[in-house]
């Protein structure tokens, strides 16, 4: 093979199956040119053409081929122009017939294609068995793909698009390693995890008896709360090795040949000025390092994570942001969807967090797995004509036919059932993109992971000054309730849940589940320390949350209020309680302390807030704590409200 093509050293790496069969084509190409150097019909390639689009696009390194023999990308088509060079068409041909003869065995050159019979196939000819194939749309059905009239894709934009798509495909096979998910399973306490989605579903059925949900569901939630909590950690920069101190980055170092052996092609210079030395952090790509190291940023988490989506069963698929972000998605059977998993936040199905929370601009999301490749973008995103207007690094039939591309090669192999289930899949996620969604509540706030200079850096503070809007739910007092006349709500920061009383001891999951407004908060667990508590969000002046009471649409009025609450404040940090009517505020203490409040009777309607502010330094938001306990004090309540009613 001769030397300086990269294109044809790309294509060399593919297995022997696959290049004989690709490189059979591209000789095809060059063959017909030589041949027949006046017919313009040999000259010109059809993007769209299946047999381009599913037998070569998808190939690591045939496009590369054709570019360095020296077509060039029009509208639709790759075109040999008049201008370009006969001879280097010539050299690459000859390289990868080289290779090709030299694969079969025949040590013989192949024919010079000006002595040789005119190929019977044109370049152009599609291919019946691939005309056929499913078409997947990369784009809301209801959305037109429109394009900027001054666009002009490079043959260079779509190559760099193609190597990534192509890259992460790849890459998503390392998860399917039987050996690797074995290691991966060493290090996961199955036991545990399987034993809190048990009693997870436990809690979801008693709260609600027509829960449709499985173990499986619950499985995830456990997995997520583990990986962020005890697993894996993150890492803004790296405490210096020799003092322990903080340090800077300082640019990029050599990789050595063992952090190439774990794909880390790139390595931070983490400087310490206080003893002037180099700590080295390699960003491996390889889980199973990853496994061993248990840290890094989006990158290596959703890498890991979605290795031990798989190692536990789970059906997962790794997705990637071109707006630089990572996370995994895991396919539910009981929900017969796909559900956004962000390890890094801790978050599962909350897909519009990135663009309504973190105020993100996308464009392009793909998602990857080991049987298909689908652009899922249209699931983040409430504003399509806003995504539509930034989709410009490539053409959308282009991107539409590598994509077809892609997944006719990776499905070749796969059954039929398996095929019909995928495409049925793609049915139900292609209906569920036409429709914008709106945001849901625990999709509003800002980004958690990362130091607060690095997100703020990146612009993933929040869309609106990391200010969470009102959750906007409202207590109002059941028939079980209304029989007794009593009101008894408690909160257990630890387990995350609400319990009415004297409603069958009704479970309600989550914090912000229950409150009425939220501002800038969110709940907080140190694992470190073995404490949960919530708190304000980071760079946050001030933060906010109520619970309301309303007795009025059952008939009945307030007789008499009595609120528990417990709050901790360090340094200048302040918690302020209130309790108010419509014609009344209250303070009291978050001690702990049952304290009977005077002065509402006859309301029919009570707010319950806390307002934190204060703090000092950077720690300042973690000053004022609601809740704070122990992880271990799972069946204390936190948080209390008691209320007595009569008849209005």
């Amino acid at each position: 093979m001769m030397a300086g093509f990269e294109g044809v050293s790309a294509l060399c790496e593919n297995t022997n199956e696959v290049f004989l069969d690709v490189s059979k084509l591209l000789l095809t190409y060059a063959d017909n040119i030589l041949r027949n150097p006046n017919e313009e019909k040999y000259r010109s390639i059809r993007i769209g053409n299946p047999t381009f689009s599913t037998k070569l696009l998808p190939i690591k390194g045939a496009v590369e081929c054709l570019f360095e023999m020296g077509f060039e990308e029009a509208e639709t088509h790759l075109v040999f122009p008049k201008s370009a060079s006969v001879d280097q068409l010539r050299r690459v041909r000859e390289s990868i017939a080289a290779e090709r003869d030299q694969r079969l065995g025949t040590g013989q050159c192949t024919p010079n294609p000006q002595s040789a019979n005119p190929a019977s196939v044109s370049p152009a000819s599609p291919t019946s068995a691939q005309a056929s194939a499913p078409q997947q749309l990369t784009q809301p059905a209801a959305q037109p793909a429109a394009q900027p009239a001054t666009q002009q894709q490079s043959p260079q934009s779509n190559m760099s698009f193609l190597r990534t798509l192509r890259s992460n495909f790849q890459h998503v096979m390392t998860y399917e390693s039987p050996e690797l998910q074995r290691k991966a399973l060493s290090c996961i306490p199955r036991g545990q995890l399987c034993s809190g989605a048990e009693e997870r579903l436990q809690q979801a059925r008693k709260a609600d008896p027509s829960c449709n949900l499985a173990e499986e569901d619950m499985l995830l939630l456990e997995l997520l709360q583990w990986f962020k909590g005890e697993f894996f950690s993150w890492v803004d920069s790296l405490p210096c090795s020799r003092c322990g101190g903080s340090t800077q980055s300082f640019g990029s170092l050599s990789p050595s040949a063992d952090d190439l052996r774990w794909d880390a092609g790139r390595v931070e210079n983490h400087y310490c000025n206080a003893c002037h030395v180099t700590n080295r952090f390699p960003r491996y790509n390889n889980p199973e390092k990853l496994l061993e190291t248990r840290r890094g940023r989006c990158g290596e988490w959703a890498n890991c994570f979605t290795l031990c989506c798989r190692a536990v069963g789970l059906e997962a698929r790794y997705i990637w942001d071109c707006t630089d972000h990572v996370w995994t998605e895991v396919y539910s059977q009981s929900q017969r969807r796909w559900l956004h998993c962000d390890p890094c936040e801790n978050a599962c199905d909350k897909p519009l967090l990135y663009e309504v929370g973190w105020g993100k601009k996308l464009s392009y999301i793909f998602a990857f797995s080991k049987d298909q490749v689908v652009d899922v973008t249209w699931r983040y995103s409430c504003k399509h004509q806003e995504v539509l207007s930034r989709r410009t690094q490539v053409k959308e039939p282009w991107l539409l036919h590598t994509v077809n591309g892609l997944n006719a090669v990776r499905q070749q192999a796969l059954s039929a059932e398996r095929k019909r289930e995928l495409l049925e899949r793609l049915v139900v996620e292609l209906v569920e993109f036409i429709s914008p969604k709106s945001p849901k509540p625990g999709e509003l706030g800002g980004r958690i992971s990362g130091s607060l200079a690095w997100r703020a850096a990146r612009g993933e503070t929040g869309a609106s000054g990391s200010k969470e809007k009102a959750a906007g739910f409202v207590f109002i007092p059941t028939e079980s309730e209304k029989g007794v006349k009593l009101f008894h709500l408690q909160y257990n920061v630890t387990k995350d849940c609400y319990f009415r009383v004297h409603n069958g001891q009704e479970e309600i999951p989550r914090w912000e589940t229950g409150t009425w407004k939220s501002e800038s908060v969110f709940r907080k667990e140190e694992h470190d320390w073995q404490m949960v508590y919530l708190a304000r969000t980071e760079g946050s002046s001030s933060g906010r949350v109520c619970w309301r009471v309303v007795c009025a649409p059952v008939g009945l009025r307030i007789k008499a209020v009595s609120v528990r609450a417990i709050s901790q404040t360090f340094h200048s940090g302040t918690v302020r309680w209130s309790l108010r009517s419509a014609q009344t505020t209250l303070e009291f203490l978050g001690d702990g302390r049952m304290h009977s409040l005077a002065g509402l009777s006859g309301s029919t309607e009570l707010v319950v807030e806390a307002e934190l502010s204060g703090g000092d330094g950077d720690a300042a938001w973690q000053h004022a704590q609601l809740f704070r306990q122990s992880m271990k004090e799972s069946e204390t309540s936190s948080f209390e409200i008691l209320v007595e009613m009569e008849d209005a």
